[in-house]
């Protein structure tokens, strides 16, 4: 019998390959080729002759802490096939525990993977904030289609083998309108415009598939428009489309940077909600992690009750602090009520990818943010609150200034 162990961890695949023939439990089994560093990916593939035959595990670690397994032959008529075979269950029980330092180490780099990946993205979408105008519109653009990308994905996998299977064609077309729809919410002022537009060529493009259209194809499709293209465009409405200076601001900018009229109630409003999101998602989860006893749906278990309402708290102190440093808006009830509309649309924005998530069984839509998962990952808590923060504010005397 032999047993090859594939390892990747670079350009090239090196092998160790061992013959197993009977012999004592204690050997050097293994034989690495040169040129082969630490692995990362560990492949496993047993050859046998075909006889019978019983198995028994023997751990053992690599210097870089990676776990592999000796697997032994023993012949079948040797006699001692219980204590082999307890042999083995115990192999599987050292396999089943984590080692308490592996999942510190992976714990840490986790950590700091998304402190680093969190720190990235914080000052990217600080600097858009800031810029507005077309800077902002393409970087809601960006992410819109990238969400739109891993939405379809997801629901491939939704209800397993009954997920809904949308031609590579119509998802890319899907995706397109969900980017086309922030720029041209900038440029005509109207999302209802766009999404009728956009809505109707998705028809055509779901119509004219060689398949035959089914109604599970026309609502995951017309969702995903609407979750990742009609949704996010209120974002480009909110910071770009009110334009009026918040005058009662004591701050003012660089005469170049614009002077006090950059600081319009979009530009406001905008931080503002970012910044009260962000205070929320976070004091939510260490106040789960702390304090966290009961759950609040079965959708996400690991949201809490403690935990949602430290992150209400935080929400609105963030926002009621903001108040009054931006002296926007002029009423202290209306941020309050803004902070709560900030943190209930953000948690049951994330609700809402948890419910596809889960039915599509995985954990994270994606992995293009190390330690965050995929775009919908760490934007899901935003794409109903800029929708909701918009029309708030357009029900506010003057935009509340």
């Amino acid at each position: 019998m032999t047993l090859q162990l594939g390892m990747k961890n670079c350009n090239l695949v090196s092998r160790f390959v061992a013959s197993f023939h009977p012999f004592p439990r204690s050997l050097p089994f293994t034989k690495a080729e040169e040129g082969c560093s630490a692995p990362t990916k560990l492949n496993i593939r047993l050859i046998s002759d075909g006889s019978p035959q019983i198995l028994w595990i023997q751990k053992a670690m690599l210097p870089s802490h990676k776990l592999i397994l000796a697997l032994a032959k023993a012949e079948s008529d040797r006699g001692d096939g219980g204590d082999i075979k307890k042999e083995v269950d115990e192999g599987w029980d050292l396999l089943d525990r984590k080692d308490p330092h592996l999942e510190e180490q992976d714990n840490t780099k986790q950590l700091q993977k998304r402190i680093l990946s969190g720190l990235v993205i914080g000052i990217s979408a600080g600097g858009a904030i800031l810029m507005g105008g077309w800077v902002f519109t393409v970087a809601v653009a960006a992410a819109a289609f990238i969400a739109a990308r891993e939405y379809f994905e997801l629901v491939k996998g939704v209800g397993n083998a009954t997920g809904v299977s949308l031609p590579q064609h119509v998802s890319g077309v899907c995706s397109f309108l969900c980017a086309l729809m922030p720029i041209w919410t900038l440029y005509c002022g109207h999302v209802d415009i766009p999404l009728t537009f956009a809505a109707y060529i998705l028809v055509i493009a779901l119509l004219l598939q060689r398949g035959d259209p089914c109604f599970d194809q026309l609502t995951g499709a017309f969702f995903g428009l609407f979750y990742c293209g009609y949704l996010p465009s209120f974002w480009v409405k909110l910071r770009c489309g009110l334009t009026v200076p918040a005058l009662n601001t004591r701050y003012n900018w660089p005469f170049l940077l614009g002077g006090l009229a950059h600081w319009t109630v979009g530009l406001v409003a905008t931080l503002l909600t970012v910044s009260s999101i962000i205070a929320a998602d976070t004091y939510a989860f260490l106040g789960g992690k702390a304090f966290g006893r009961t759950p609040v749906t079965n959708i996400s278990p690991k949201k809490t009750l403690e935990g949602a309402v430290l992150g209400l708290a935080s929400c609105v102190a963030t926002s009621i602090v903001l108040f009054k440093i931006l002296c926007w808006p002029r009423s202290l009830l209306s941020v309050i009520a803004l902070g709560f509309l900030n943190f209930f649309g953000s948690f049951f924005g994330d609700l809402v990818e948890s419910v596809i998530k889960r039915d599509a069984s995985v954990k994270d839509s994606g992995s293009l943010i190390p330690g965050h998962g995929g775009i919908l990952d760490r934007a899901d808590s935003y794409i109903f609150t800029g929708a909701l923060v918009y029309s708030f504010i357009n029900t506010l005397p003057l935009y509340g200034v």
